[in-house]
């Protein structure tokens, strides 16, 4: 009869064991998307790669689109984690802003986790869904919360609600990804770059703003 301290290690095991198998399905199908694009990959050529049984897929992913759905919000957290790095070297919100696009431009070039199959579904993902649901809130939560800070240091306007700035902001992002998945030969750093420089000059705070006006946009 087994013990009861073996019977309380078994669920943990078996989480881990399925953990491993998901992780599995997700790195390689994502190898698979990189190489050779999301739309000729099939789920029989993602088990195989993974070494899973059809239905062992079907376990961890309803459909193919909850699996590019999984990648995509992966993608979102390396998103994050770039204008996190971006905020990290501190200066005014303009000077974060230009940063952040250019690691994102840095990324696109290096292909790496910024894939164009990828990128389209994170752009669907904050595209199709309102700003108060998840992934998309997360991605204007980190805006708002860049130019909270911007407000705050007195280099951001107060003229319009946060709210709205934050989504000028990530409506801007949105469209410089939408154009290098659309257009041919894209110049995408160039792009970033004159896009950052424009959210930063339509974003700064004007002389002559009382410091009441700064604080209602807290």
């Amino acid at each position: 009869m087994a013990s009861s301290a073996s019977r309380v290690g078994d669920p943990s095991r078996r989480e881990r064991r399925v953990r491993e198998v998901h992780e599995r399905i997700v790195a390689a199908a994502a190898a698979l998307f990189a190489a050779r694009g999301s739309a000729s990959v099939t789920v029989d050529e993602i088990c195989a790669a993974a070494d899973i049984a059809q239905k062992t897929f079907f376990n961890h992913f309803p459909t193919r689109q909850h699996l590019m759905r999984e990648i995509a919000e992966n993608l979102m957290d390396t998103l994050l984690g770039l204008l996190a790095a971006a905020r990290h070297d501190g200066g005014t919100t303009a000077q974060q802003l230009e940063r952040f696009f250019a690691l994102v431009a840095g990324e696109v070039e290096r292909g790496g986790p910024m894939q164009r199959s990828f990128v389209m579904e994170v752009v669907r993902v904050v595209h199709d869904t309102p700003p108060d649901v998840e992934p998309s809130r997360r991605l204007h939560e980190a805006f708002g919360a860049l130019l909270r800070d911007g407000v705050r240091a007195g280099d951001t306007t107060t003229a319009y609600p946060l709210p709205v700035l934050s989504e000028v902001v990530v409506g801007t992002f949105i469209t410089l990804m939408l154009n290098w998945l659309g257009i041919e030969a894209y110049p995408f750093r160039a792009r970033a770059t004159a896009m950052a420089r424009f959210l930063a000059d339509a974003l700064r705070a004007r002389q002559g703003l009382s410091p009441a006006r700064r604080r209602s946009a807290r």
